[in-house]
């Protein structure tokens, strides 16, 4: 029996099969903004519903025609829908809302070119996958489930002008002969009406009501302990394509910050009196300081990472030709003055030419934030490493580069928690801890120099509590004042921004939308591009690029590939 494929194989592969999916509707729609973030389908920054159960994809499974097909979906519904006029008379319970919005966009895809068959078979296959899902989970064994069945498999036939799965005929047989009396008429509607969405929802509305109509003698279970037997709730879970996405991919926590909003967005600290930015290396002493380098040499000495193929990526990427003089005595170019007298004696010479050289010349800034949060203490040494091969690659690529640190000076709060106290407990008091933010290199100093600061992250002390959103602005503001066109940072982190006594003291998402606030400000072309790797977690609610990358095992050179890559690839306006 094959082994399942680890989490992290799982994670790269739904990654990558969204990404594909998102680059399909691009060019199907002529759109450059749809993406995925958090699992989730956006347009720019609003969330994609897909209102039709057979387009929910998640499970290992899921294949590259599964994707592909729900990107045909989406261009079809965003082509021929509109959604304000599928609104405004979508029903309220939740089964009958379900076959109004699924009808919506079943007429979608029935309107799919006929000079594109490999859409339609994309489409027609999908939906036969998820039909012999749904009666394969049992959920066809109730006389709801099957009703629903029934009544969506009626309704794709006449829209795609399809006889119903050959599996499913005699188990629909019976309920067909039921339903097709009483809506005949919706039912032929449906394709007459499929090019006229107003007319059209009348029918889809008319079938929906039907449904709501057969559902009114199923009365929900009134024992607590059984609700989760209960057939329309278990129903309503599963097909409702809006719900909470489930699934064993660890994916950062991230909400909405009450007070945060009602300030306009305006984040504040209640005080910065205890603030410090440290080179990261005189916070320990000098013998320790070179225990931890030699511990951090013999794990880089264990690695299997090719730093010239990474410094080759970077310098193909991040530089630009440069004028580097004159290259003499070629074949062909401009006639060098100093070798006329060479063509007068000899004729039949030609390396009498020069032409211009160029050299590649660094036209970009990295920075490099880490997150010293004390949960990030159990990676310090993996982060340690990558950080040092990826900065070193980066230098021998001529690309200056910054690595950065942030933490808190206390736990809890420390001094300025205090000072909030004595203050009588002000309300909404915004950030209450000593922020830190650590320098363990600096654009100026190149990777040899810095090689022993390094080995500061090794020191468990220095990881405590995590302001993130303060120190990407930070990092955001020293790439701001490089002379360079391109400016990125890349965020290491393994969770959500924390502080005890400022998430107490305000509310649980505080520190969270103020990260969202700072990135959405300054992830733009132009200004700084950023990325989050989330250390075994999903960034994906805060950075749009992001990659979850395992530090468990040896590094290889298709992670330490696949990170350059990611930093280096053009974002789109």
């Amino acid at each position: 029996m094959a082994e399942a494929p680890s989490l992290p194989v799982r994670l790269r592969r739904q990654q990558y099969l969204e990404e594909l999916e998102a680059a399909t509707l691009r060019a199907a729609t002529a759109d450059e903004h749809w993406h995925y973030r958090a699992r989730r389908l956006h347009h720019g920054i609003t969330i994609v519903a897909l209102r039709a159960p057979h387009l929910r994809l998640g499970d290992d499974n899921t294949s590259l025609e599964d994707y592909r097909a729900v990107s045909d979906a989406v261009a079809l519904r965003w082509r021929h829908s509109d959604n304000d006029l599928h609104a405004r008379h979508r029903p309220e319970l939740p089964e009958a809302r379900l076959i109004y919005d699924l009808l919506e966009q079943l007429r979608a895809e029935s309107l799919v070119e006929v000079g594109t068959p490999g859409m339609a078979h994309n489409l027609a296959r999908r939906f036969r996958r998820w039909a012999l899902d749904y009666h394969h989970s049992q959920l066809s064994d109730t006389a709801l489930g099957l009703l629903l069945l029934c009544v969506i498999m009626i309704c794709w036939s006449r829209l795609m002008a399809r006889p119903v799965f050959e599996e499913l005929e005699d188990l629909l047989e019976a309920t067909r002969a039921n339903i097709v009396p009483s809506l005949g008429h919706d039912l032929a509607g449906l394709r007459r009406e499929r090019h006229d969405q107003a007319r059209y929802q009348h029918h889809a509305r008319g079938i929906a009501d039907w449904i709501a109509t057969q559902l009114e003698g199923l009365e929900a279970n009134t024992e607590r302990d059984d609700e989760s037997q209960n057939p329309r709730r278990q129903l309503a879970l599963l097909l409702d394509s809006e719900d909470e996405i489930d699934s064993d991919i660890p994916l950062a926590p991230s909400g909405y910050s009450r007070i945060f909003h009602d300030q306009g967005h305006h984040y504040h600290a209640f005080t910065t009196a205890y603030d410090t930015e440290r080179d990261a290396g005189s916070l320990i002493r000098s013998v320790l300081l070179d225990e931890y380098r030699r511990r951090l040499d013999r794990r880089i000495a264990d690695q299997r990472i090719n730093v010239r193929r990474l410094a080759n990526i970077f310098r193909r990427t991040l530089s630009r030709p440069d004028r580097d003089g004159w290259q003499h005595g070629e074949e062909s170019g401009v006639i060098d003055g100093r070798r006329l007298a060479q063509i007068v004696s000899s004729p039949l010479e030609r390396r009498v030419f020069q032409r211009q050289r160029y050299a590649p010349t660094s036209d970009a800034q990295v920075c490099m934030l880490i997150d010293c949060s004390g949960s990030m203490k159990a990676h310090a040494e993996a982060i340690a490493t990558l950080v040092e091969l990826l900065t070193r690659a980066l230098d021998m690529a001529g690309v200056a580069t910054e690595v950065l640190g942030f933490t808190t000076a206390a736990w809890n709060g420390g001094r300025a928690h205090q000072d909030w106290l004595k203050a009588g407990r002000p309300p909404e008091p915004g950030r209450l801890n000593e922020s830190r933010h650590l320098i363990f290199k600096d654009a100026g100093r190149p990777w040899r120099r810095a090689r022993r600061t390094f080995a500061a992250m090794l020191k468990a002390d220095l990881y405590k509590e995590g302001i993130d959103g303060e120190a990407v602005d930070w990092a955001c503001q020293r790439l701001l004042s490089a002379d360079v066109n391109r400016r990125l940072l890349v965020v290491f982190s393994d969770g959500s921004p924390s502080d005890t006594a400022t998430n107490l003291a305000n509310d649980r998402h505080y520190l969270d939308n103020h990260l969202k606030e700072v990135v959405a400000r300054h992830d733009r072309p132009g200004q700084v591009e950023i990325t989050g790797l989330g250390v075994g977690l999903d960034l994906s609610p805060w950075y749009r690029h992001h990659r979850i990358i395992d530090l468990s095992q040896t590094l290889d050179n298709r992670l330490a590939d696949e990170i350059a890559q990611l930093l280096v690839t053009p974002r789109r306006r």
